[in-house]
């Protein structure tokens, strides 16, 4: 099963698109008024936390379990083409993985995988799955539970 959010992208861009339009207009209109001096600063700063709460939940998300290797890939949606700082990709056998689990926060929703590598460790590996449909999300998870029980099953017989 392959399945990913590459349609967000559009919607991301209007939204960076729309709070970068506001911060300017805004500055332009405190400007010219003298309205509001004293809290200026704290409308700007309110205007860059969004932009940086905004900026840190959009991601791009692609999971791919065709064949015996599972690929997970998170990256940036912005210039991802030029500058690709944000990209975690994680490729794993269907055995390795012993766990999954789905963390739904206020605003932020991430995927953990417990991997077992090849010296009997496990680690934990998170993944950006906030902009991802709830059906997608659903196959995902269908997907991963259906490994996991076979993987009990192997290590049971």
């Amino acid at each position: 099963m392959r399945t990913d959010n590459r349609k967000v992208k559009n919607t991301v861009i209007s939204i960076y698109f729309v709070l970068i339009v506001f911060g300017i207009l805004l500055a332009t209109v405190f400007k010219s008024l003298d309205m509001f001096v004293d809290s200026t600063f704290f409308v700007f700063l309110g205007l860059f936390i969004a932009l940086v709460l905004f900026h840190s939940i959009a991601g791009y998300f692609e999971y791919d379990s065709d064949g015996n290797k599972i690929t997970v890939i998170n990256k940036g949606l912005i210039l991802t083409e030029y500058i690709n700082y944000r990209q975690n990709k994680l490729e794993f056998t269907r055995n390795q993985l012993v766990g999954f689990k789905i963390k739904n926060y206020i605003i932020y929703k991430s995927l953990v995988l417990l991997i077992k590598n090849y010296e009997g460790r496990q680690t934990k590996e998170r993944f950006n799955i906030t902009l991802v449909k709830r059906k997608n999300l659903k196959y995902v998870k269908q997907s991963l539970n259906k490994m996991v029980k076979e993987n009990r099953k192997k290590k049971q017989a």
